[in-house]
């Protein structure tokens, strides 16, 4: 819809884990190394927490796809709401295993390790990798702990990934669960991004998307759009995706503060609550207040016809953006 406008060849913000689009602070680096080595030296159990929308699932598809896993096979379940029995059957499936494995956990647990075996055989890792793990009830995760087990006596044949938000490792902390704790070999961390990651990660998905940062937002709707997301990659994206939106709507280029001031307003990220900001951006916002109040909504724009490219109020200005 505005690509032409922003001169990006695609979008930019899109919420897809694309690991083309993939921000790598120092945390997310030495999360990913966490989790090419535990995935390819077939560590017992590599525990990755971060916030809900920091990208751990991206993170989780990078490592996949790199050099150092090519010949581990990873089977992946996002789906924690799962009786025992539902697990048993979806093991079975993901695996590849008989219709009576599915049926029986003795079957399944049987036919796995066989199956494991062969692989190991050829120089070939299976893993099973479980996100959103915070959701999976006390009975799943003893089931987890149990799939551990399966090793020979030099190696482990089943290397585990649980992947959660903050609430997995405080949940690993139960008496009851203790026993799954210490089979915790590895475990990482993603948090939320500072402000000056803020900037480089909307840059990096701006030129990865063939565009000039500094044609798009300016520094000051940047340093916004931070403190609305708290500096979660998810929420940061949606802002952007939206401001874009909008501002593509008004023919204004680059998107400034009080556009993304009114997306943050209509999806309410806060509550009873508005940042302190410069009189001379709030003087600029009662200026062209009668220009905005055509958009009520993120999703329903008034479009108007875009400003030439060689049109001087459409040029942005170097010290208010970045890049």
């Amino acid at each position: 819809m505005y690509q032409e406008f922003f001169g990006l060849r695609e979008l930019p913000f899109e919420l897809t884990p694309n690991p083309r689009f993939l921000f790598m602070t120092s945390r997310h680096l030495e999360a990913l190394s966490n989790l090419e080595y535990g995935l390819s030296s077939a560590k017992a159990l590599t525990l990755l927490v971060g916030e809900a929308g920091t990208g751990k699932t991206t993170l989780l598809r990078a490592a996949f796809d790199s050099e150092s896993c090519r010949h581990v096979h990873c089977v992946y379940i996002n789906n924690p709401s799962l009786t025992r029995d539902e697990f048993v059957e979806t093991l079975a499936m993901r695996f590849e295993l008989s219709a009576r494995a599915a049926q029986s956990k003795a079957v399944l647990l049987a036919e796995l390790e066989r199956l494991l075996i062969e692989r190991r055989a050829k120089d070939e890792i299976t893993a099973l990798v479980m996100d959103e793990a915070q959701s999976l009830s006390i009975e799943l995760l003893e089931e987890v702990r149990l799939l551990a087990n399966i090793e020979t006596e030099s190696m482990k044949l089943l290397p585990l990934v649980l992947v959660g938000q903050p609430k997995l490792a405080e949940r690993l902390k139960r008496t009851d669960l203790r026993q799954l704790k210490q089979r915790v070999t590895l475990r990482c961390e993603i948090s939320p991004l500072e402000l000056l990651e803020t900037y480089s990660f909307i840059a990096h998905r701006i030129k990865t998307a063939g565009g000039l940062p500094l044609r798009v937002l300016t520094r000051e709707a940047v340093t916004l759009i931070h403190e609305y997301s708290g500096g979660i990659p998810r929420t940061i994206c949606v802002i952007c995706d939206n401001a874009l939106v909008t501002g593509f709507a008004l023919g204004r280029q680059p998107v400034d503060q009080s556009i993304v001031l009114d997306v943050c307003r209509d999806f309410a990220l806060r509550e009873n609550d508005t940042p302190v900001r410069p009189e001379a951006d709030l003087a600029a916002d009662e200026r062209g207040e009668d220009e905005r109040s055509a958009i009520t909504s993120p999703h329903r724009v008034h479009v108007v016809q875009p400003e030439e490219p060689g049109d001087e109020e459409s040029t942005p200005k170097r010290s208010h953006s970045f890049g």
